[in-house]
């Protein structure tokens, strides 16, 4: 009777620790009961500034457009919209090199670390008036990141990089866009890694909670490397679900009750 009582209780303390709580699967779960759940919200986003190996695309338009074909690379120009992969931006792109630099026809090199992308368009078009046009030319400069590239690995359902072609680009889009975090990845601790012109630094998102929102993480910047762990319940193997804990447990059970019986007769 007392290894039927202890297997019973070892049963029921598995079940209960190794099935995966609701709470554990919500994303942006209200913290504060007293808010009201129309509550509007203050972004926190700063403006994105530049880095080594991002990818700039430019275009430069006037009022005779014939005038600043010289700054534009023709490949950019005769570019379809369909176009715009990844693959054909990287070759058509402005590259910021090791040195913050970016190299534009006729203007030569112009140094873009650390500026935002509005800081270099007018910086571009500053630079067009005082050398080689004037106000009647009527320019037009649009400066854009040539996509925001971002790796995330760990439990999810669709692993790799992907390139999203937004201004901005949050964390839980970032997810959504591979597919969702699996039943057995931890939303708690969602690991962010983000290049520094002084190196890497690791940052920890809590999804479960809707102050993730608050969070100066919670928008992504390019090269971002987002990392999903696993929950114990995935290394103990017992299941995800209820119906799954179930059958481990009673298989569990009859491999003890049949050892036990098998002993017995011996």
């Amino acid at each position: 009777m007392k290894i039927k009582n202890c297997i019973y209780i070892f049963a029921f303390a598995l079940f209960f620790t190794s099935c995966i709580p609701n709470k554990d699967l919500v994303y942006l779960q209200k913290t504060d009961k007293k808010t009201n759940d129309n509550e509007v919200k203050e972004v926190v986003a700063k403006p994105y500034r530049v880095q080594t190996n991002d990818i700039l695309t430019i275009n430069i338009k006037a009022l005779d457009q014939k005038l600043v074909e010289m700054f534009n690379t023709s490949t950019v120009q005769n570019q379809s919209q369909n176009q715009n992969t990844p693959q054909n931006l990287y070759f058509t792109g402005y590259s910021v090199d090791d040195h913050g630099n970016i190299r534009i026809p006729v203007l030569g090199n112009l140094n873009v670390l650390g500026y935002t992308l509005d800081e270099i368009r007018t910086t571009i078009e500053k630079k067009l008036l005082d050398e080689y046009f004037n106000s009647e030319a009527r320019l037009y400069v649009t400066v854009k990141l040539a996509g925001l590239r971002y790796t995330i690995n760990g439990e999810i359902t669709n692993p790799g990089t992907n390139v999203l072609y937004q201004d901005r680009v949050t964390i839980m889009e970032a997810i959504a866009n591979s597919g969702d975090i699996t039943m057995t990845g931890d939303r708690r601790k969602v690991q962010i890694i983000r290049k520094y012109p002084h190196g890497y630094e690791t940052y920890t998102v809590d999804l479960t909670k809707d102050t993730a929102i608050d969070s100066p993480y919670f928008y992504l910047q390019p090269n971002d490397y987002i990392y999903i762990k696993p929950l114990k319940q995935k290394s103990w193997g017992t299941g995800t679900t209820g119906v799954q804990t179930i059958s481990t447990i009673i298989t569990a059970l009859s491999l003890v009750t049949t050892t036990i019986l098998l002993t017995r007769n011996l």
